[in-house]
């Protein structure tokens, strides 16, 4: 594994120089053009270095702020998808990484996923909820496998700077030939500066309109090449992480047969997540533009390695697969030839597809903050976060109802029946550290804490305690 976050930072590096110097040639021929050498040329050399700056310092202290804001994705706790939870915590823990990801749920029914953060002390996995109602649990960590391997491989760093050094050479390239553009239709500041500058300085300014058309394409092609082999990449850790290639084979097939569009779907964001979506349904990603792998292929080549599970066994599937005669994983990765088996699938975790969709829209409605309360007539009602009533009456009985609070622990169950006045320092803070939530049922369920933040309790939460994320105050659930 470290042998493949050395790869990556190589060409990480080669790619970044490569993009710098397209950059700053073509800051200094803007500046040449515009202004006039030499003087103009190291002003636009300055310009495009300014530039590039100011994104990338955006982008690398609110980059992941800024993804997860534009993909509307929400932080949730354990007690929304205990299970989801739990299976970032099991490739946390397989992949060695420092911290525990932070988890979003995307409010969107297309199924998909995506990493982010630009170091794995600080980093976070979104999944939409149609990837979490069509998934089993095997699928469910092949991807976030997936995810976790663009993590540990520094892969989310590059994506974000790399994006970041291609959107400044469109931006500089777009500004300078709009505003030649400009220029020629008013009839010419820009021409007679040029004519004053000679044939020289018009055979310049042509040369700048060439690289200012051909720098965004180049960078771009070069760009998504490396893209599309850090998608295999991340197929094959998630392949030796999970010991399972089938759980993210099956995965790949249902997410790109789905016919959901995913709602929120923009270039800036694409190329994070784990199928392309802006991708036209029922076309493979075969094009030199496309930041991914063609699915088919990725999924041929996992459920090609039946030897096992180890990066070896990818690379042979890979070469099988593609026919491609370079190696895709390093070669001293390869010498490593411990067999790693692949394991079998989960005891009776087959999909009940009817049930999760039922689950897919009560799971939307948690990650928005809505409330779920049950009436005593059987009733289940859904309240929106917006709803300022402190009760209502039931449509169906007429009985109030109001969201249950949960209740303060007593003394005797804190402090054993038995209160001094040397103690009641001792009890009073006992008393406001912990409370008691009595639940109802098996179903979704939602409760208030008494400084007045509503949680949500999934079917699949099994904790006996949650703690308060505004006052920090431990909530014990009692069944």
């Amino acid at each position: 594994m470290w042998e493949l976050i050395r790869q990556n930072k190589r060409k990480s590096i080669v790619l970044f120089t490569l993009m710098g110097i397209a950059l700053l040639l073509l800051g200094y021929l803007i500046g040449a053009t515009w202004l006039g050498p030499p003087n103009g040329g190291v002003v636009g050399l300055v310009f495009a270095l300014l530039i590039w700056m100011i994104l990338s310092l955006v982008s690398y202290f609110n980059g992941d702020s800024i993804m997860l804001t534009m993909s509307g994705a929400k932080q949730v706790t354990p007690d929304v998808h205990p299970q989801l939870f739990n299976v970032v915590e099991e490739m946390k823990i397989a992949a060695g990484l420092p911290a525990m990801p932070k988890v979003y749920i995307i409010d969107d029914p297309a199924p998909n996923a995506f990493a982010t953060g630009r170091k794995p002390e600080k980093c976070a996995i979104a999944v939409t909820a149609g990837l979490l109602a069509r998934l089993n649990r095997d699928e469910l960590q092949g991807v976030v496998a997936h995810e976790t391997a663009h993590i540990l491989n520094r892969d989310i760093l590059f994506i974000t700077f790399a994006g970041v050094m291609l959107g400044s050479i469109v931006l500089i390239s777009q500004i300078f030939l709009r505003g030649s553009l400009y220029g020629a239709m008013a009839g010419g500041r820009h021409r007679s500066r040029s004519s004053r500058g000679g044939g020289g300085q018009g055979a310049l300014a042509i040369i700048a309109i060439v690289l200012a058309i051909l720098a965004p394409i180049m960078a771009q092609l070069l760009y998504f090449a490396i893209s599309r082999r850090r998608e295999y990449l991340a197929d094959a850790s998630a392949a030796r992480l999970t010991r399972y290639p089938e759980g993210l084979a099956a995965a790949l097939e249902k997410i790109s047969t789905s016919k959901t569009i995913l709602s929120r779907q923009n270039k800036v964001t694409a190329p994070l997540y784990i199928v392309n979506p802006l991708r036209k349904r029922g076309r493979e990603a075969t094009s030199l533009s496309s930041t991914h792998p063609p699915i088919t292929e990725r999924i041929r080549i996992l459920r090609s390695m039946a030897g096992g599970a180890g990066l070896n066994n990818y690379q042979e599937a890979y070469s099988q697969v593609t026919g491609a005669r370079s190696s895709l994983i390093p070669p001293s990765a390869l010498h490593d030839k411990a067999a790693i088996p692949i394991r079998t699938a989960a005891a009776g975790d087959k999909a009940d597809v009817r049930a999760q969709g039922r689950e897919l829209g009560d799971l939307m409605k948690a990650v928005n903050q809505f409330a779920f309360l049950v009436c005593v007539c059987g009733l289940k009602i859904k309240v929106p976060p917006d709803f300022k009533k402190k009760a209502f009456p039931c449509p169906r009985c007429g009985r109030q109802i109001k969201i249950p609070v949960a209740e303060l622990a007593a003394a005797a169950a804190v402090m054993g029946g038995i209160k001094t006045a040397g103690m009641e320092r001792t009890y009073e803070k006992a008393k406001e550290a912990e409370a008691t939530y009595h639940r109802q049922g098996k179903g979704w369920e939602s409760f208030s804490c008494s400084c007045g933040k509503i949680y949500q309790l999934s079917p699949g939460f099994t904790g006996d305690h949650i703690t308060c994320g505004n006052c920090d105050r431990r909530i014990n659930i009692i069944r």
